[in-house]
């Protein structure tokens, strides 16, 4: 009897310069590169047990058992773990996914990594974040990102061993982000089917491509400087260019909603009144906020009269993936259990 059980911890992440696109839908081979910061409040704790007497693999997450859907596109993701570790034995997958309610924010970036973190620390892998970030990418792209804290770029690369991340900047410092859940609602069309519909269809999408490595050497440096004003501006900049290729899709669609301009110009309106703060927004209606930290607070105050507490969920820079010992499993799991704060 073969049993070997692993734990990990993955911090989500947010895209200052956009992942849209895929070469190679496979490998989830990105156009471009990308780079995103690492948030310490949304993550999600994932166990896994490899069981040489379990005749198929199970998922329960958020202490609900998945559908043989959701467990079918875990299994293709533990198939290759599986093959690279040359062993057979199905498993038992757990996930705690430590997301605010309605936080209308994707998890599969901090899920993944925390499943391939969960796998190394199960069969025994080499502590290798690069490597592991290799696997992750393979299970949700953005993955990649979330094996290191801080700010994190993902290299495009040319093949399957090439494509990783790259740690950029720890963010310990005056650098923050708050999220305005403005629908938490699922979406209309998935980023993998906006993603591939933008590529096929949209003539704006060329250019879009070509830009990106300006963008993401420009914000390389304003992150060395830790120049807030320059994060934002191409932030912005950045994020709206990859919704203009959507808009220029055929047929065109796009995530925006009635509120998402609106709070794009709130946001403007905060700027006007002395905030270094930037908007981004990804594939979905939802709108982050790019500040200082120091300032979360008082920006919070003056959103208060737009939105509620449960609106606005603030984070600073988050930390690397890392394994959890069984006492730090056995916390999640009682504060899963003692709290309906959070959900999937």
């Amino acid at each position: 009897m073969i049993r070997l059980t692993g734990r990990a911890r993955a911090h989500s992440n947010i895209a200052l310069v956009k992942y849209w696109g895929k070469r190679d839908s496979d490998l989830f081979l990105p156009m471009t590169n990308s780079l995103s910061l690492t948030l310490d409040a949304l993550y999600t704790d994932t166990s896994i047990v490899f069981d040489s007497e379990l005749t198929e693999d199970t998922f329960t997450l958020d202490q609900i058992v998945q559908s043989k859907e959701q467990t079918e596109k875990l299994t293709h993701f533990l198939d290759i773990i599986r093959a690279k570790a040359q062993i057979t034995s199905k498993a038992n997958v757990t996930s705690l996914n430590f997301v605010p309610t309605a936080a209308g924010l994707a998890s599969s970036a901090s899920a993944y990594a925390a499943l391939i973190g969960a796998c190394a620390d199960a069969l025994g892998w080499e502590d290798d974040h690069k490597s592991l970030s290799k696997l992750a990418r393979r299970g949700s792209g953005s993955a990649t990102r979330s094996l290191f804290g801080g700010f994190v770029e993902w290299d495009k690369g040319t093949d399957d061993s090439t494509s990783v991340a790259i740690p950029i900047d720890d963010g310990q410092w005056d650098i923050g982000l708050i999220v305005l859940v403005l629908n938490n609602g699922k979406k209309k069309i998935s980023s993998r089917d906006g993603m591939a519909h933008t590529v096929a269809t949209s003539p704006f999408y060329e250019n879009w491509v070509k830009t990106v490595p300006s963008d993401i050497k420009q914000m390389k440096a304003a992150i060395y400087r830790k120049d807030i004003e320059m994060i934002g501006e191409i932030a912005e900049h950045n994020a709206l260019k990859m919704h203009a290729t959507m808009l220029s899709a055929n047929p065109p669609f796009w995530y925006f909603e009635p509120a998402t301009l609106l709070a794009m110009e709130r946001i403007r309106e905060l700027r006007q009144a002395g905030y270094p703060a930037y908007f981004t927004m990804d594939a979905g209606p939802n709108v982050k906020i790019i500040c200082q930290k120091s300032d979360m607070t008082a920006i919070m105050d003056e959103l208060s009269h737009f939105y509620t507490n449960d609106q606005m969920i603030t984070s600073a820079a988050g930390p690397d993936m890392r394994t959890l010992t069984e006492e730090e499993w056995a916390e999640s799991l009682a504060k899963k259990e003692g709290s309906n704060e959070y959900s999937h």
